[in-house]
């Protein structure tokens, strides 16, 4: 079994990886290629060139043939796992029509289709008029039908960035039920596309045909056919297994396979999930997301522009650490650790709502960020730590709405993304939980996630269950500080928590006056 290896495609915001790991769950190869920053023609928007996604997959797997001893002959399969919601076009030929419209990006439309009358009025029965209102104004396949009708009639192919990687290495439009979260005709509940009467395909302009066929994570998709063999050097031929996206894949790739243990991911978007095999509504109306086992559910609480927090403060406060770090020769993360070790638990009082962007429910679509309790002693070392904290809370908070629909307590927490490499940000999560909070063996989760995927998906393990105990291990564990655990309690249950309810009415006042964020 050491002499197996699988390949997994991790094609993220920022980054492709090729990463080639053991059955053990090892990395044994890696590469990375930085991504082009997205561009954006208006403010709010955020676009990418497809093409360069499948340049940086194909350049990373050369890398990595070309730094590793392993040859492209060891490797039983290949699986590929996206960030979501990202949508691309593809004519008739398979050629994109247009740029990726990245999930980043922030455009929505007036001009949707209609909906049934019955289905309005069991929608403003039930209270979720908005939300679903919501949900057409944000769907990338309505803006375009509406502003760029030639190229929507033009579309043969409506695909997310999984689907695409996947059809330019096997040339089949097959993608993985476990990647679908996004604008689209998809039954969260029954993990697969909406049936011909729901609401969905009346409330979003994509034709039936235009989607992928979907298959379950671990199922074989097809082979690695001649055209990406020559450009990736991927063996023609070679597996390519179903995985899930980014964010499902972390979740089995930290070894969250039963519902009492929390997977945190510090990332772009800082989230909480955990793993259910019975359809949960965390939030009502607001569905779980496919996991990466098939047949199972991610109840996932998401802090949208999460840890973007924390690189904004980098980029923007964070200049002396990054300067002594390049002197010093040691990594930035040191000398940003060591801020938030220079201010006591709690920042002196400083609190912050990390709710930089709006959401649908909770918080309500006119929220905002905030930061209360400023005072003379405070510096910008204790603004770096109620970032921290501020997303802990939020995050404890998505916690305690998942134990309460599901009657599960949880007891563990692990924690991914580039957060989970900071000693001081994992130390403060588990004092703020009150909970051991683990850093997996690996930082490449995702990655992982979608190799345990193609493991078993390979048979190299008979289920999810085997492959995730051999493939994954705990590495670091932080334990909670008793003394520190007891302040942030007391501010968490009497300030956190009351704070959102408290600021709301200024936040419609907010609104109203200015007219950010739009509601309809």
């Amino acid at each position: 079994m050491h002499r197996q290896y699988i390949l997994s495609i991790d094609n993220g915001t920022q980054s492709v990886r090729a990463l080639l790991f053991d059955l053990h769950g090892n990395i044994v190869g890696k590469a990375q290629v930085h991504l082009e920053a997205y561009f954006s023609e208006h403010p709010g928007w955020a676009e990418h060139d497809p093409e360069d996604y499948w340049q940086a997959v194909c350049t990373a797997c050369q890398r990595l043939w070309a730094q590793n001893p392993i040859p492209p002959s060891a490797i039983k399969g290949v699986a590929v796992t996206t960030q979501r919601g990202t949508m691309i076009n593809l004519d008739r030929h398979g050629k994109p029509l247009r740029a990726a419209i990245t999930w980043l990006d922030q455009r929505r439309t007036d001009q949707v289709p209609p909906i049934n009358p019955l289905w309005r009025m069991a929608f403003k029965l039930a209270g979720v008029e908005n939300t679903i209102n919501y949900f057409r104004g944000e769907a990338e396949a309505n803006w375009i039908k509406v502003n760029q009708p030639d190229i929507w009639d033009k579309t043969e192919k409506y695909l997310m960035l999984s689907g695409y990687l996947n059809y330019r290495l096997c040339g089949s439009f097959v993608d993985s039920i476990g990647s679908q979260v996004g604008y689209l005709p998809f039954d969260y509940k029954r993990l697969k596309w909406a049936g011909h009467n729901d609401w969905k395909w009346q409330a979003l302009a994509i034709k039936p045909g235009s989607l992928p066929d979907l298959v379950p994570p671990g199922a074989i998709i097809g082979q690695i056919n001649a055209a990406a063999a020559a450009d990736t050097g991927i063996p023609i031929g070679t597996a390519l297994v179903a995985a899930a996206a980014d964010k499902a894949c972390e979740v089995i790739g930290a070894g969250c396979q039963q519902p009492h243990i929390g997977c945190l991911s510090y990332g772009t978007t800082a989230t909480i999930n955990t793993t259910s095999t019975k359809y949960l509504e965390v939030t009502p109306y607001i569905p779980p997301y496919p996991a990466a086992i098939p047949g199972s559910y991610s109840t996932e609480v998401q802090i949208f522009r999460g840890y973007w927090m924390v690189n904004w403060f980098k980029e923007q406060f964070g200049h002396h650490e990054k300067h002594q770090a390049a002197e010093q020769g040691v990594a930035a993360e040191e000398l940003f650790d060591a801020l938030v070790n220079a201010v006591p638990p709690g920042s002196m009082g400083l609190m912050l709502q990390p709710y930089w962007s709006p959401g649908i429910k909770i918080p309500g679509p006119e929220a905002k960020g905030a930061i209360i309790g400023f005072g003379d002693v405070h510096t910008r070392a204790h603004m770096y730590r109620a970032i921290l904290e501020g997303l802990a809370y939020a995050l404890r908070e998505g916690k305690e709405r998942i134990e309460k629909r599901s009657g599960v307590p949880i007891t563990e927490l692990r924690v991914s993304g580039g957060g989970s490499q900071s000693d001081a940000a994992m130390q403060l999560t588990a004092d703020i939980f009150g909970l051991p909070t683990v850093r997996p063996h690996i930082y490449e989760t995702s990655g992982l996630g979608a190799a345990i995927d193609a493991a078993v998906g390979l048979g190299l393990y008979p289920d999810f269950t085997s492959a995730i105990k051999a493939m994954t291990r705990v590495g670091k564990v932080f334990e909670p500080i008793p003394k520190n655990h007891q302040i942030y309690d007391a501010l968490y249950r009497h300030v956190y928590q009351k704070m959102y309810r408290r600021l709301q009415p200024l936040y419609r006042k907010i609104q109203q006056i200015t007219g950010y964020p739009r509601l309809d």
